[in-house]
């Protein structure tokens, strides 16, 4: 065998070398690269931390730079909300404005206009970045109300005097909402409308247009002054929500998208236009009324000046458009109620309620039962007294009525007057024709017995109430027409009239000198009454504040058809003490001119403290003061004597001597002989006690 001799290492090449010192130090070169990715790795993620720390600061601090600027930069720093009401209504919609207000986070603050004083503070609101909103009622002809005298008085003297200038309120942010009643023909919202020109004339910039609520729900654009306040708020709202983020003017409608901003502006006007088909602006609107956001939307070509004959021409189209519309509404009346011969619409169905919702809610909380939508039964306290066995009211003492026995009803709410004196606080609505939805007299008068009959049950087994007055309070045998409103503004009164006589009721009707037409067209009641609540011109508007423009020359006629009645008639005059007590000439004559067969002479009572009035204690005559006034007036009537009184109810009777038998001194009891003028009473009993009168000394 042959053996070959080991290699040394001294003959192996380097790379050879090389490799084998790597194989034997492989290990150590693993931990050594280990160890570098270790280190590369923790100094990787420090970086990476650190440069996310560094973002997130950075996002923390561009937050709270934004914060800060938004904070710094505020919009709208607060509402305030200025009210002259006189009734109140205003008032309870400024405390429910300042809620809404409130719930979006804004601070609101409700000022009632007498104790704000514009000419020290009015300019600051100017820099205060705070939003004013004024809700501002019309009195008594196209007056502020008594709060907010002063407020207007000096608005109207600083938008025309040189020394505050044109730009005094340069900065004020301003939105009003009028509180009006459109029957007021030439005085619908005047203030309203009055606070938004001069404020505007001042350079106060409006921030959406004017609103008008309007008492009349015939021609409420949304049904009542409540639902015409929500539809302003919704919008008024939406606009401080606006203003609040510091957003601009709304889109011209110049986009360069193609044009779709303005098409849906034109859209949502169409929209509008079709919801609100009714245009009650007036020629002014085209002015005043239009907000700075309003005139931002509008084009180019509507913002050119224009031409003198073409401003005419507007201005007739408007005219033209306005008269089209109320030639269509008086197209619809177009025939003559067979009854009685008042206007009746024929399409009842477009007509609206008398009472909303509001109304209901306020007349029952008041005692009222309510009949269908118009009408109306409530309980007197001297039928509650009789069924007790106890005396009975002046109609009891003067003609016979048995109180426990009298139904006191309305088939019309509604009035034509808004008197001082007015016992329900003026709660019911007010107008000069009918225009709302016509209950059926029948159906009235059944619901009339039934409720009245119901809260007569209500007395069974109180203790004190006779059981044989109880049985006769169920039947009903004398309607009182003299609840509230005007009775014969219901279209139906002739019906109504024919029922009660047919049931075996006798019927005494009150009206307030006001229709003269449809006292005429009446026919004969048990007896009919007519207020005579003052005797001059001046002093009748200062008491019954009418709603008729030419109320004076109704007046006069209608006392003159109350003359020309063949029937027993009545004036009835309420004395109001420094209003109408002196006037004792004047009084006489209006006597004379209708020549009435009975003349009651009451002392007004007072109702509590209204704001609706300023009557007060003061005012009611003391018993001795109306029997000084109606001797005074008796002898000033040579065809007159006192006939009777009622002290608890401070009221005397004058009657005609032609109804009180001559043989029979007038303080005793007096028979009447005239019957002629009873032919048409219903019943016996009534007929019997109507006869008869009782003397002053059997009180």
């Amino acid at each position: 065998m042959c053996f070959l001799p080991p290699v040394s290492q001294d003959a192996r090449s380097p790379t050879e070398s090389y490799f084998m010192w790597l194989w034997h130090s492989r290990l150590y070169l693993y931990s050594a690269a280990a160890l570098v990715f270790g280190l590369w790795f923790l100094l990787k993620k420090k970086s990476v931390s650190k440069d996310a720390s560094k973002e997130k600061n950075d996002k923390v601090d561009k937050a709270a730079k934004k914060n800060d600027r938004e904070t710094k930069e505020v919009h709208v720093s607060g509402v305030k909300i200025f009210y002259g009401s006189q009734t109140g209504t205003a008032k309870g919609f400024a405390n429910e404005l300042s809620e809404e207000v409130k719930s979006l986070g804004l601070p609101a603050e409700v000022i009632d206009m007498k104790d704000y004083d514009p000419d020290d503070q009015l300019a600051d609101e100017c820099i205060s970045k705070s939003v004013c909103v004024f809700l501002v009622a019309t009195y008594t002809d196209g007056q502020p109300t008594e709060n907010a005298e002063w407020f207007c008085k000096w608005l109207e003297e600083a938008s025309t005097d040189f020394r505050y200038g044109k730009t005094y309120l340069k900065g004020l942010r301003y939105a009003v909402f009028g509180l009006g009643n459109s029957v007021y023909v030439g005085h619908y919202n005047t203030v309203c409308k009055n606070v938004d020109k001069w404020l505007w004339m001042l350079s106060g910039r409006r921030i959406m247009t004017r609103g008008e609520g309007d008492c009349n729900v015939v021609k409420s654009l949304n049904g009542s002054i409540q639902a015409d306040f929500l539809t302003w708020k919704v919008k008024f709202l939406n606009r401080l929500k606006t203003l609040a983020k510091g957003e601009k003017k709304s889109c011209s409608g110049k986009c360069k998208t193609e044009g779709s901003c303005k098409n849906k502006r034109k859209e949502r006007q169409e929209e509008e236009k079709k919801a609100s088909p009714q245009n009650n602006s007036s020629e002014d609107d085209l002015v005043e009324s239009s907000s700075d956001e309003d005139e931002s939307g509008l084009p180019d070509e509507k913002k050119t000046v224009l031409d003198v004959e073409d401003l005419g021409n507007i201005m007739n189209s408007v005219k033209k458009a306005k008269s089209k519309e109320e030639s269509q509404r008086d197209g619809q009346m177009v025939k003559l109620s067979k009854l009685n011969g008042v206007q009746k619409i024929e399409d009842e169905g477009e007509r609206r309620e008398m009472i909303t919702p509001a109304l209901r809610e306020a007349l029952t909380k008041q005692g009222y039962k309510l009949i269908g939508s118009h009408s109306g039964v409530k309980l007197c306290r001297w039928t509650k007294s009789m069924l007790r066995g106890r005396g009975g009211c002046y109609k009891h003492t003067f003609y016979g009525i048995e109180s426990h026995r009298c139904m006191e009803t309305t088939p019309s709410l509604a009035c034509a007057n808004k008197c001082v004196f007015c016992w329900r606080h003026h709660t019911n609505p007010v107008g000069t024709e009918w225009r709302w939805k016509m209950d059926p007299a029948e159906k009235i008068l059944e619901d009339a017995l039934e409720k009245h009959q119901n809260m007569i049950r209500q007395f069974r087994g109180v203790p004190g109430v006779k059981p044989d007055r109880y049985e006769e309070g169920l039947a009903v045998k004398h309607c009182a027409l003299s609840l509230v409103g005007e009775p014969i503004m219901y279209p139906e009164i002739n019906n109504f009239i024919r029922l009660l006589h047919h049931h075996q009721i006798s019927s005494f009707l009150v009206t307030n000198a006001q229709f003269p037409q449809e006292i005429r067209s009446l026919v004969p009641v048990t007896q009919l009454y007519v207020s005579v609540d003052a005797s001059t011109q001046d002093s009748l508007k200062k008491i019954d504040r009418p709603l008729f423009k030419d109320f004076w020359p109704r007046f006069l006629d209608s006392l003159k058809a109350l003359g020309e009645k063949k029937q027993r008639t009545v004036y009835r005059l309420t004395l109001v003490k420094s209003w109408n007590v002196e006037e004792m000439q004047a009084y006489s004559e209006l006597i004379a001119l209708g020549q009435p067969d009975f003349i009651e002479v009451k002392g007004v009572t007072y109702c509590g403290e209204s704001s609706a009035s300023s009557l007060t204690m003061a005012n009611v005559p003391w018993h001795q003061e109306v029997v000084t006034f109606v001797q005074q007036l008796a002898d000033m009537l040579p065809e007159y004597e006192i006939a009777c009184e009622h002290e608890h109810s401070n009221c005397l009777l004058i009657a005609h001597t032609k109804v009180i038998t001559p043989s029979k001194p007038p303080k005793v009891c007096t028979k009447l002989h005239n019957v002629a003028h009873l032919k048409f009473l219903t019943t016996k009993e009534y007929l019997i006690h109507s006869y008869y009168l009782f003397g002053v000394s059997s009180h």
